[in-house]
């Protein structure tokens, strides 16, 4: 008989006393502690096992779950005698981050502060007898979310200290999303009152702590080392393309078929795979998102379970306000294209905005990418840097994005949708109405404050380019600025069914050197059209003359001209 599912369990202890679904990850504890590295990063993308594997952690090395083999007899870890006298040895700071989510510096710092006050008031114990002198009881009195910088900046080392002296052992402290209060003062504007703040209290619990005796920290992203790790020369960090601990985190492809297979599903392995297989760690490919699988488990239908499990505000933000070049670039990843480019792993979030690499890193690491191949390319001097081949993970996340886009135009919806009508119905007057209320509304919102689209109406083309990729799918092939005769087009959409006409779009900005108003500029573009030889291709596929209709779009600030050729 199955085991039940539950959803978003992610106490261990509750998973296995219940004996709900659960596949054995215990033997990342063994693999963690042989590596023996004092401080470990390791990051995977969100709803893959992090938090569970650390509340795992938490009940096998923590003193106050001592002797609590019923938790672990039957799994891996059991098998060996060594791991079994470990158990519940050591005493256990086990942290969170993953609720800091405050629009402002302050309130990020009290809730930061006042996540270890609670683990000071777990262990209040300490303060009876006289473990603790006198000194020491009035700074253990003076943790609190409103504590002092000076204070709160070796919390965590001094109740390492304390706890060190109650057992006779050093501490293990494991802490979880270390990433997220950084991810959110980059998207409020707080970033470097958070980063100082956060790398005191790093330096003084990961470095200069002397009572420590092993740590891990899981997050999303590697954040850079300036910006928090600076100190930190003893960190080993495990990113997604990293070989350690490869299978110990979201389900492979072998345990997600024995799962289909005891909950009666087998008949449908290929669907699964479609839809949520695609995920690489290291070497291993095949890795599948534990939260989309055990949610197909439970309700036995494909869906869009992972990417709606969180906010994508982020990484909406930086493709919507992206440069032309990168929205091209995004076009091709939707058409199943791979991108090849050299990424630094690490995240400098005050390069998001500005730096391409930085935005397909983030992408990896939150994944979304996923990295098809890798290799060290090395120059004509001598020096070598990374090159990734990257692409979309699975369906799953492609049709993320897909809606992500029909969300870009969700404040103009009505407009937009009467525009492709207009276009497919051949209906130039109704283009001409649509695009300029279209281009009214929308124009800001793919401005990134810095370079206004205004002034630069390719950021706003690609974005409106990439909704007619979604919203014409399955009636059109669209691909854009690729060659075609003697140049480049900027829109083609040729038709699946060969009833439909063929369409070809050509934008151009009004230069008022050349031009005397934008009819001049609607003309150029129909000019280039023909002159490049736009349509030849078509016609090498088939498409008769008569069937492909060409428009010249004109620019000039927010207003829009559109001329048939």
């Amino acid at each position: 008989m199955a085991r039940t599912v539950g959803i978003g369990h992610q106490n261990f202890e509750k998973i296995r006393k219940k004996d709900n679904f659960y596949i054995d990850k215990t033997h990342f504890i063994k693999e963690w502690w042989e590596e023996e590295d004092e401080v470990t990063l390791i990051t995977r993308p969100r709803r893959f096992g992090k938090t569970l594997n650390m509340s795992m952690l938490e009940k096998f090395f923590s003193v106050k779950y001592a002797y609590r083999r019923d938790l672990f007899e039957g799994l891996s870890i059991w098998d060996d005698r060594r791991y079994r006298d470990l158990q519940g040895t050591y005493p256990v700071i086990f942290i969170s981050f993953a609720g800091i989510k405050e629009n402002t510096f302050i309130e990020a710092r009290k809730s930061i502060c006042r996540v270890v006050e609670e683990q000071y008031n777990k262990y209040d114990y300490l303060l009876r007898g006289n473990l603790l002198n006198e000194k020491e009881k009035q700074y253990y009195e003076k943790v609190s979310s409103d504590m002092s910088d000076s204070t709160a900046s070796v919390s965590l080392r001094e109740l390492s200290d304390f706890l060190s002296r109650y057992y006779e052992k050093n501490v293990i402290i494991l802490l979880d999303e270390y990433d997220t209060p950084l991810q959110e003062a980059y998207v409020n504007g707080y970033w470097d009152e958070a980063a100082v703040f956060i790398r005191s209290l790093f330096n003084s619990t990961f470095k200069t702590n002397p009572y420590l005796e092993r740590a891990i920290m899981t997050g999303i992203t590697r954040v850079s080392k300036e910006s928090v790790f600076s100190d930190l020369n003893n960190l080993e960090v495990v990113t997604t393309t990293s070989n350690k601990y490869e299978e110990s985190f979201g389900f492979t492809e072998g345990e997600v078929f024995a799962a289909l297979g005891e909950f009666g599903l087998s008949g449908r392995v290929e669907e699964v795979k479609r839809w949520y297989d695609g995920f690489i760690f290291g070497k291993v490919a095949d890795i599948y998102n534990p939260w989309s699988i055990i949610n197909y488990l439970d309700k036995k239908e494909e869906g869009l379970y992972w990417v709606n499990t969180s906010s994508n505000s982020l990484v909406e933000k930086l493709l919507r306000e992206s440069n032309s070049d990168i929205k091209q670039i995004f076009e091709g990843l939707l058409e199943g294209e791979k991108l090849v480019t050299e990424i630094e792993e690490q995240i400098i979030y005050d390069q998001l905005g500005r730096d391409e690499q930085a935005i397909w890193s983030l992408l990896l690491a939150s994944g979304y990418l996923k990295v098809r191949r890798y290799e060290r390319v090395t120059d004509e001097y001598g020096s070598w840097k990374k090159e990734y081949t990257l692409e979309l993970t699975n369906f799953e996340v492609k049709l993320m994005f897909r809606n992500m886009i029909r969300r870009w135009f969700n404040c103009i919806d009505s407009d937009y949708n009467d525009f492709i009508k207009a276009l497919l119905l051949g209906d130039i007057d109704a283009m001409n109405d649509y695009m300029n209320g279209v281009s009214q509304s929308v124009f800001s919102y793919f401005d990134t404050g810095k370079n206004p689209s205004r002034k630069e109406p390719e950021r706003f083309y690609h974005g409106f380019v990439l909704g007619l990729m979604v919203e014409l799918r399955g009636r059109y092939v669209l691909t854009s600025n690729r060659e075609s005769g003697f140049g480049r087009y900027d829109v083609l959409l040729e038709p699946l069914n060969f009833k439909d006409d063929a369409i070809i779009l050509e934008f151009k900005v009004f230069q008022p050197k050349k031009e005397k108003d934008l009819s001049d500029t609607v003309e150029a573009a129909l000019k280039q059209i023909e002159d490049m030889n736009y349509a030849s291709g078509l016609l090498a596929r088939g498409i008769r003359k008569e069937q492909i209709r060409k428009y010249g779009f004109a620019f000039s600030g927010n207003k829009v001209l559109i001329g048939e050729g």
